[in-house]
């Protein structure tokens, strides 16, 4: 396959250049493999490969859809619980930033693909990007053959899923009805020569054997058949106990000595994706296939390749194929298991090594069944498909064979054994009848380009997510701090008149362009006048953007006692720079003119960006001295509040009020009679905190030559001496006397976790046992994770125990990690 025949070329440029969904089929043989390898290597968008099993997902180079998409086993009913959960069920943050920028979802062997499997994949990319586009709008290439490997549903599996599905197979995926999917086929077939060979496999792959082609199929029917020594045939069985028993067998009628060859393992690799035997027994004689492809530059085998046993050494096995001049010396290789992550330098996708299985690349090979036999090409074979139990086997195991004659049946085929899927049929004969050409790609190709030029310079979303806020702000005036409504609404003006309503007036002259008759019929990115009127374009755009609402939401800030409003308006101002920071991304990716590689990786890498940052989800943004002279004052202030409200277990406001704190900021009191002039701050705030509150303010004006009133030392001893009592120590004495965390929090008034976070102080200490709080077994885990991941926060570290552990183990752990307590205990 040196040189791209026509239909890989076509699929590879639907791939690159436009946001189809594209089913890339063929018979087998005819490359598809080999385009996903080339494609990994070469393709320009963001992209991810999965397969629906383990075995697959390591041939594919990657990982399935249900572990990156945590999707649940079992069918998943639109609307039901497993539905919803997939909906809200947590993904770590990495895999968020992964979803968010990616471009391609590359689904192998889409044929055992569920419908319902694919409608979750599609709620999730939906949670994750845009909610409103089938799969988030993330383009999907399906690569497999409907007639080899189909999808597993059980009988009352097909129950519950009848009602909402025409048929199980990924085509009737409710998503993807909703999507203009291409299929390809692609018809050179790599794998056979003998053109008579290539008409019988298609007639059983179609179910279209006529008594004529069964005759000719059926010469190769040899009773009894032993084949000559040295070649090496293979035999096809349709069950595991079938071929274990043949390989058992001859094994055992070798006289030669036994080895057996322990595999390395390291990190996280599962058995159930093991490419060959954990404990490999072989002996000199012993008839062996290759497991996958000589990485080496020699090439000297191949997934598949059978050969035989010649010698076996310390560190090397060596075997002779036929036809091959030279012994292959085999070493042990090593296979990797691996998910993917974000590189923290470029933002680009990676794939980071979890789990590695160290191995001689053969098993033993006088039989294998046909699903394993799947992908692989045999020389010789000898076919046992009587006990065929699913449509496509026996293509399956015929289409394995290289030559005709290479082929030898046990068992005459009969039309009972060559059994297709009436559905598939019929779907595959749609395709057939619907493969896109050039004039096809090259409308696909502009329509995209026209699609992301409009998205670019789409200020609708920015739009909406300002007026939100400024509305939030106005509405809620008497229960914020806030000084700058008038500024807001005036550059909510000034964002509408010269950036909404001028990039309206622009999309439209775009559109006019790309209909235009003068206009060369070309792409977009190939359109001179198009390019000129963008670079334009994006200047001005850019400039409007950061001179005006940019600037404001880079100084913006308000506060809030009322737990809602701030967490309303804390929401809107993210929505906000969100919005802002893909604007920004998008038009300045088109200062030199429109790219779709420029463009899609601005986007991404936006995403990626303002995802990472850790204020994203801050709910209470600090004064700024736009609003405040005295900013770094109420910054200490509001932290003494968040510590006093905490060691009370009530609300900040409880303590006092965030206006309170902004009258004392601006009237600097410094004793405690100044402090009672304050509006809001009664004898019994000045006699709680009084002290405190003027200690703060006198010890701000000190450092700040603001030369304050001396604090009275009264106030202060009288302060000393009343003393509130140490509300962690009154936790830890009740504790003591042996009431639980339960009746301390009733006692109280206070909350469990409170009371908890009472008694980690003490367990920090050492001087309680951590493990009265929680199990050794359990600490081990949450100490590793702590230690492996020690910059993330306690909520990364529960998403990543799951929900067997509390946040009041992690808190204990936490306490044990960094007290005294890990020496005495």
């Amino acid at each position: 396959m040196d040189v791209i025949n026509p239909e890989l070329q076509l699929a590879s440029d639907f791939v690159k250049y436009t946001d189809n969904n594209i089913y890339l089929t063929g018979k087998a043989g005819t490359g598809k493999t080999t385009f996903l390898h080339r494609l990994k290597e070469s393709s320009p968008k963001r992209m991810i490969i999965t397969a629906p099993t383990g075995v697959a997902a390591i041939n594919a180079g990657g990982v399935t859809l249900h572990s990156f998409f945590q999707m649940p086993f079992g069918p998943f009913l639109p609307g039901s619980e497993a539905h919803q959960q997939a909906q809200h069920r947590k993904i770590n943050k990495e895999k968020i930033s992964i979803i968010k920028s990616l471009d391609l979802l590359v689904i192998d062997e889409i044929s055992m693909v569920r419908a319902d499997l694919l409608d979750g994949v599609d709620a999730v990319l939906r949670r994750y990007k845009h909610h409103d586009r089938p799969f988030g709008g993330v383009q999907l290439l399906m690569i497999g053959d409907l007639h080899q490997l189909s999808p597993v549903i059980k009988d009352d599996e097909w129950a519950l899923l009848k009602p909402h599905y025409d048929t199980g197979y990924f085509f009737s995926s409710n998503a993807l009805k909703q999507t203009d999917m291409v299929s390809i086929e692609l018809k050179h077939i790599y794998r056979q020569s003998d053109a008579h060979f290539i008409e019988l496999l298609n007639k059983v792959r179609d179910n279209q054997l006529d008594s004529q082609s069964f005759q000719a199929l059926n010469t190769r029917h040899i009773p009894d058949f032993k084949p000559k020594d040295g070649e090496n045939y293979i035999t096809l069985t349709t069950h595991n106990r079938l071929a274990d028993d043949i390989n058992g067998q001859r094994m055992d009628a070798l006289d030669s000595k036994a080895f057996v060859f322990k595999a390395e393992i390291e990190g996280d690799y599962p058995e159930n994706i093991y490419p060959t035997a954990e404990e490999l027994t072989l002996k000199e004689g012993a008839q062996v296939m290759f497991v996958r492809n000589d990485s080496s530059v020699d090439k000297k085998y191949f997934n598949g390749k059978i050969g035989k046993i010649v010698k076996i050494e310390k560190q090397s096995i060596s075997v002779k194929c036929p036809d091959d001049s030279d012994t292959i010396v085999v070493e042990k290789v090593t296979w990797e298991n691996i998910r993917y992550t974000l590189d923290e330098k470029t933002k680009e996708i990676s794939e980071k090594l979890i789990g590695s299985f160290y191995q001689y690349p053969l098993r033993t090979a006088w039989a294998i069944t046909i699903h394993k036999s799947q992908g692989l090409t045999f020389e010789h074979a000898i076919i046992d498909a009587h006990a065929a139990f699913s449509h496509g086997q026996v293509y399956v195991a015929l289409s394995r064979c290289k030559t005709f004659e290479g082929m030898v049946l046990s068992t005459p085929v009969s039309q009972r054994a060559v059994k297709t899927d009436r559905t598939v049929s019929q779907f595959t004969h749609h395709v057939s009848q619907h493969l896109p050409d050039a004039g096809q790609l090259m409308s696909a190709k502009v329509a995209y380009q026209q699609k992301l030029l409009l998205e670019c310079f789409n200020y609708k979303q920015l739009h909406f997510d300002l007026e939100k806020l400024v509305k939030l702000l106005r509405q809620n005036l008497n229960v914020i701090q806030f000084s700058g409504i008038e500024a807001a609404e005036q550059m909510l003006k000034a964002t509408v008149d010269d950036v909404i309503i001028v990039s309206e007036k622009f999309q439209r002259q775009l559109q006019s362009l790309f209909v235009s008759e003068d206009a060369p019929k070309t792409t977009p990115q190939e359109n001179e006048k198009i390019q000129e009127r963008v670079k334009k374009a994006s200047c001005y755009f850019m400039e409007k953007l950061l001179a005006g609402v940019v600037g404001w939401n880079n100084r913006f800030s308000a506060t809030s006692d009322n737990t809602q409003v701030s967490k309303k308006i804390a929401k809107a101002a993210s929505e906000l720079g969100h919005t802002l920071m893909l604007k920004l991304a998008a038009s300045g990716s088109c200062e030199q003119g429109f790219s779709i590689d420029a463009y899609m990786d601005a986007l991404a890498h936006a995403e990626i960006e303002f995802n990472s940052q850790p204020g994203t989800k801050k709910t209470k943004p600090d004064y700024n001295s736009i609003d405040i002279e005295h900013p770094e004052l109420l910054k200490v202030l509001s932290e003494w509040r968040a510590k006093q409200a905490e060691e009370e277990g009530v609300d900040r406001y409880r303590i006092i009020h965030q206006s309170v704190l902004v009258g004392i900021v601006h009237a600097l009191p410094d004793t405690l009679s100044a402090l009672l002039m304050i509006k809001g701050v009664g004898n019994y705030t000045g006699d709680k905190y009084g002290a405190q509150l003027a200690g703060i303010v006198a010890e701000y004006c000190k450092t700040h030559a603001i030369a304050p009133q001396p604090v009275s030392q009264q106030a202060v001893v009288a302060k000393q001496k009343s003393g509130r009592p140490d509300t962690k120590k009154i936790s830890y004495e009740l504790y003591q006397q042996g009431k639980t965390v339960r009746e301390i929090a009733e006692q109280r008034e206070l909350v469990e976790s409170t009371v908890e976070g009472h008694l980690a102080y003490y367990v920090a200490l050492g001087e309680l046992d951590v493990n009265d709080f929680i199990s050794a077994e359990k600490l081990n885990v949450i100490c590793k994770i702590l230690k492996e991941n020690e910059e993330e926060s306690t909520g990364q570290i529960k998403e990543r125990l799951g929900e067997e552990f509390s946040y009041a183990d992690i808190r204990m752990a936490q306490a044990y990690d960094s007290g005294a307590s890990k020496n005495k205990y």
